[in-house]
């Protein structure tokens, strides 16, 4: 006799029903359907079983904050119910304004003259963006204050050196201090007592003008460059050339000695400054990157950059020495920069050109300010660690500033030697000795013109000729 077999889906109903009583209590959550057969699809019902367990297992370990953070936020919900009555006060009269502009969030051109500054924003914002906002309208600006400069005595002319057939161009300095040497468009180069004036010695070796100087603080050397492509070592002690720099396609207009390291830096007009060996005489680096003549260079030791370079191209290069690579680029003067004065103790420099001086931060080479009021192309400038920055003038001005503030203490024009040509009035060189108490230039009149500070002057018979003024920042 056949036994009649109960229906698949029968059975199927029965088996999800007994799985529901048995696993359902510790695995998936309480739903309509436990305990009672439904007429809902078993496989369904599995699948959403399934699901449900999952997702109990995945996260049931992160449905409540550990004690230690829901502590904290407690503290900061009770700190927030306790803010003072003046913080509410200034919160009620944000959301006052903002409410003002609050189609500002979703209106890109709405006014936005009364929204509120987010902080960390610049002044003078006129880009309006979404959520922050507004102009420097409501906002009341610092008063700028500016630095008295400090009182400096006048210079004055102290001695007239006649010698040179030509216009001088070069001028440096001994290291103790008993000499100076000079290179001149005659082509020689001369020895002159610092105390007296009187001529020395006479050097003779370049074809051309002699542009560059340096005498070396650590050995009894003179380096000198000239317009002829040469590059000259001359042994002081024998007063003869030793070594000669061979690798300009032009000619060299100023070099710099490394103070620290046995390392010469010539440039010129061929664009590029050339990093010697000093003793093997080889060629260690060839910074290019200058588009004209490189008019300037001055090295530093003990801070980055080791080596700055300036050029017609209007530019000043900051470069790594180890490298050999430019660190940055100073693009703010508008014609080409033919001077740079470096402070002997601080780590700042200054960087001339026609109508401008501008000075400098290392390393980064951040601008710090203008010096204004010489309206003449700046052939050299010089500073001293008295914090006097001397400039020289193409057209024979001459201008003394107060290095902190950029304050012009003190102007005048040069006197030309009697016989010269008025146009014969141009400084082209100047340095200071190195007790910055005399400063020396070179002119287009072919003289060398000491100048000193009046030792007799005091703030009571040289008063500071100074008033603030609200002028702006000009870059």
């Amino acid at each position: 006799m056949a036994s009649t077999l109960p229906s698949s889906d029968s059975l199927a109903r029965t088996s999800a029903q007994k799985t529901r009583q048995l696993f359902g209590p510790e695995y998936t959550m309480p739903g309509p359907y436990m305990g009672q057969i439904t007429s809902e699809n078993p496989f369904h019902l599995a699948e959403r079983a399934g699901l449900t367990s999952r997702i109990r297992n995945e996260y049931q370990d992160v449905r409540e904050l550990p004690p230690a953070l829901a502590a904290k936020q407690k503290t900061a919900a009770a700190a927030r119910r306790k803010k003072p009555r003046q913080e509410e006060l200034e919160s009620a009269t944000a959301k006052m304004i903002e409410g003002i502009s609050q189609k500002s969030d979703t209106n890109e051109g709405s006014s936005t003259a009364l929204a509120l500054r987010k902080p960390n924003t610049p002044f003078n914002s006129n880009t309006p963006q979404k959520g922050s906002l507004p102009s420097s309208s409501l906002v009341r600006r610092e008063n700028i204050q500016q630095p008295k400069p400090e009182w400096h005595a006048p210079w004055e002319l102290m001695r007239v050196i006649s010698g040179h057939l030509g216009w001088v161009r070069a001028l440096a300095v001994e290291p103790n201090n008993q000499w100076f040497a000079s290179g001149a468009g005659d082509r020689t180069i001369k020895i002159w007592d610092l105390a007296s004036g009187s001529l020395r010695l006479t050097l003779t070796g370049h074809i051309s003008t002699v542009r560059g100087l340096a005498v070396s603080p650590r050995h009894p050397y003179l380096f000198s460059c000239g317009e002829d492509k040469m590059v000259k070592c001359w042994d002081l002690e024998t007063n003869k050339v030793i070594r000669h720099y061979h690798g300009h396609l032009s000619g060299v207009y100023t070099l710099a000695l490394h103070p620290t390291l046995d390392v010469l830096v010539t440039g010129g007009r061929d664009g590029v400054a050339r990093v010697w060996d000093m003793r093997t005489r080889s060629n260690i680096h060839v910074l290019s990157g200058h588009k004209q003549t490189v008019s300037d260079l001055t090295c530093q030791a003990g801070a980055e950059p080791q080596v700055i370079t300036s050029s017609l191209d209007a530019t000043v290069r900051l470069w790594d020495l180890t490298a050999g690579k430019t660190m940055g680029v100073l693009t703010h003067h508008k014609k080409g920069v033919r001077a740079l004065a470096q402070h002997p103790i601080e780590w700042t420099f200054a960087s001339g050109s026609t109508g401008s001086i501008k000075q400098w931060k290392c390393p980064e080479g951040a601008f710090m300010q203008n010096f204004e009021g010489q309206n003449a192309i700046i052939n050299t400038l010089s500073v001293n660690e008295d914090n006097v920055l001397f400039s020289g003038g193409d057209n024979g001005s001459m201008s003394f500033w107060d290095w902190k503030t950029g304050h012009r203490y003190q102007s005048l024009d040069t006197t030309t030697q009697p016989g010269s040509l008025d146009a014969e009035s141009g400084i082209f060189a100047s340095t200071f000795d190195k007790t910055g108490l005399r400063l020396i230039c070179g002119e287009a009149d072919k003289t060398i013109k000491i100048w000193r500070q009046d030792p007799e002057a005091t703030p009571e018979t040289h008063p500071l000729e100074w008033k603030p003024t609200l002028g702006r920042q000009r870059y």
